[in-house]
């Protein structure tokens, strides 16, 4: 009888620890269940949605939209956004499309935008930065006056640092006298910082600065 009690408590104890060896190989196979959306699929499903939108919020413009690898980047050229005789200054025909594009953004904290001035190579190459500087943050400030933060909101001028054309013809020289602007998710913003060299925060825009001679 004595025998038999134990063999039957060895038997439990075995059956026990089978059961508790097994039970984190069953919670471990759950785990992949709980794994969030890779992050190429959730890049592309934040394309699809924004893209639609940003085009019908720059409908009517001359701006141009395009996809550039993760981002949403929308070009405003020089010629028609910028008054020719105070060449730092936008005119009132661009406030509209870029007020829709800023309420667009300015509810969604999952968003960031880096706004970036460029100029073509003719003239002197720090006024040309300084200008493409002033550019950029006169479009940002469409985007600060909606609310956006400045850890959403990121401004820089990279003079003629970075030209989509060559500077040897007058049609190559307006098309690298631009401002981009950059949609991003939030998440991707630090990296896309670094690329283009630690833009300065859109938070130390000076009220006014001097004007500089066209590029």
């Amino acid at each position: 009888m004595l025998a038999k009690l134990s063999m039957t408590v060895a038997l439990c104890l075995l059956v026990s620890a089978c059961s508790s060896s097994e039970a984190p190989k069953k919670e471990a196979a759950k785990a992949p269940a709980a794994v969030a959306m890779p992050p190429v699929a959730q890049t592309q499903a934040w394309l699809d949605d924004y893209e639609p939108r940003v085009k019908a919020a720059i409908a009517g413009s001359h701006f141009e939209l395009e996809r550039r690898d993760n981002l949403l980047v929308v070009t405003a050229p020089v010629l028609g956004t910028f008054n020719p005789d105070r060449p730092h200054m936008m005119l009132p025909v661009v406030l509209g499309p870029l007020t829709r594009m800023a309420k667009l953004l300015e509810s969604d904290d999952k968003v960031a935008v880096l706004v970036l001035g460029h100029a073509d190579s003719s003239g002197v190459a720090a006024q040309n930065r300084e200008l493409s500087d002033q550019r950029a943050r006169a479009v940002t400030s469409i985007f600060r006056l909606s609310g956006l933060q400045s850890n959403r909101l990121m401004v820089k001028g990279l003079g003629s640092d970075m030209p989509r054309a060559a500077n040897d013809s007058a049609e190559g020289r307006a098309l690298n006298r631009r401002v981009e602007i950059m949609l991003t998710a939030k998440d991707t913003m630090t990296a896309l910082v670094a690329k283009y060299s630690a833009p300065t925060p859109a938070t130390t825009v000076a009220a006014a600065e001097k004007p500089a001679s066209k590029p």
